[in-house]
């Protein structure tokens, strides 16, 4: 009775902080499609797919190496520490790399292939802009992910909620006062947040002099959860940037925009599931467990977490006009003739993802980047091919029948895991 109360505890404690990144999301999102057409709105997402390679490459998508390691060794202040500073080191490498690249990108890429329509120089300038806003959104995701490795959870809502309220606070301001383009707008967006979530995560002793003054230096754990992040968090915007070129050519730059509507309804979903997820399963099952004692902790958070998804999911089937209308705006009423497939693919993703932390904690680097590649191999040849035979219903139905294959070749793996305690 504990356990189920401290689930459900830990659920509707995060699903508040969820609320506030959704109605982040929506107000941003909203925004941008009251101000934009279509087209635009399919740019701006070229630039946040740029910007999510950005903050990859620089991370290293460490986020889950940051909650598990964190929870692993919490009880040992000083082996911890010496985990953070090894973290930092790798993080502050990969960033002035990550610079570097996105310079030579800015000036020698084909920006008016990828960004149809806008003058090349505010691309340019947007893409030098998201530099310092990469940089604000790691240390929000890091600090974060550090306070819910401690247990610190009014801490890691604090950083949720006012980062989510700032980003909403810089979009708007700028939009109406017109005194930066869209895409710089949404480079800079994450800056103020930044500052505001390292001030929240010192005072729970997670900061840069914390790190510094230790000798240790432990890189060795961190190697698996950044390749395992890295890949995907890279692949995943590539396949996007591929899919919405690929779309934008083959049935116009408006039904691009149409896409990326009802793609960004499916962010929505996945920013409210993965941020419990991460904050119910991935600290329980970072622990050392028997294979009784995690099936024992899993299954129950599975099954209902699959409950609470199967309820979203029909509220939003069953309101799909209303959710366009008020998550878009008219210009996208086509979107919702396509959204029950979508959300077909959007309930098994939530299966999908418990069963990909399941191998990112017991650091089963090879069958989750595995899966990883060969998922959006699928969905990329998967969109073309079902293209070509159903026409615009194809990038959905490719996206549906990847996430059912991915759940159920990882719910194979797992079960199929070998545990040192049998």
């Amino acid at each position: 009775m504990k356990k189920e109360s401290n689930f459900w505890k830990l659920v509707f404690g995060s699903g508040g902080v969820t609320a506030c990144n959704v109605l982040r999301a929506f107000l941003i999102n909203k925004l941008l499609a009251v101000f934009l057409p279509p087209s635009m709105f399919a740019c701006v997402g070229q630039l946040q797919n740029l910007m999510t390679m950005g903050q990859a490459t620089s991370s290293l998508a460490m986020q889950n190496g940051w909650v598990s390691l964190t929870a692993q060794n919490r009880k040992d202040r000083e082996k911890l520490v010496g985990i953070w500073h090894g973290g930092f080191r790798m993080t502050t490498y990969a960033t002035i790399f990550t610079c570097i690249l996105a310079v030579f990108f800015c000036f020698m890429a084909p920006l008016h292939l990828l960004f149809p329509g806008i003058p090349t120089r505010l691309v340019q300038a947007a893409i030098l802009f998201s530099l310092p806003g990469i940089l604000a959104m790691n240390i929000v995701t890091i600090t974060s992910s550090v306070m819910n490795g401690l247990g610190e959870y009014r801490r890691w809502a604090l950083i949720g909620i006012l980062a989510s309220f700032l980003q909403c606070v810089w979009v708007a301001f700028f939009l109406y006062s017109g005194r930066l383009s869209v895409l710089s707008i949404i480079a800079t967006q994450s800056v103020v947040a930044g500052v505001v979530a390292a001030q929240i995560a010192s005072r729970a002793g997670f900061s840069f002099n914390v790190i510094r003054r230790t000798a240790l230096d432990t890189r060795s754990p961190w190697f698996s959860f950044a390749i395992m992040g890295i890949v995907p968090m890279v692949l995943s915007p590539v396949v996007l940037t591929v899919m919405r070129s690929f779309i934008g050519n083959e049935f116009g730059w408006e039904a691009a925009g149409i896409w990326q509507g009802i793609w960004k309804i499916s962010d929505f979903f996945a920013v409210g599931f993965s941020a419990i997820l991460g904050v119910v399963l991935l600290p329980k099952i970072s622990r050392e467990l028997s294979k009784k004692e995690f099936w024992a902790t899993f299954n129950p958070i599975l099954f209902k977490m699959f409950g609470i998804t199967f309820v979203v999911v029909a509220i939003l089937f069953a309101c799909r006009q209303w959710v366009v209308a008020i998550l878009l705006s008219s210009s996208y009423a086509g979107a919702a003739d396509y959204m029950p497939l979508q959300l077909v693919g959007d309930f098994f993703r939530t299966g999908g993802w418990a069963l990909g932390l399941v191998l990112i904690a017991r650091q089963e680097t090879f069958k989750f980047l595995m899966a990883e590649i060969f998922s959006n191999i699928y969905l990329t040849v998967g969109t073309i091919v079902f293209s070509k035979l159903y026409e615009f219903s194809g990038p959905i139905l490719a996206y549906a029948s990847e996430n059912i294959l991915y759940f159920v070749a990882l719910y194979i793996v797992v079960r199929r895991l070998k545990w040192k305690n049998q």
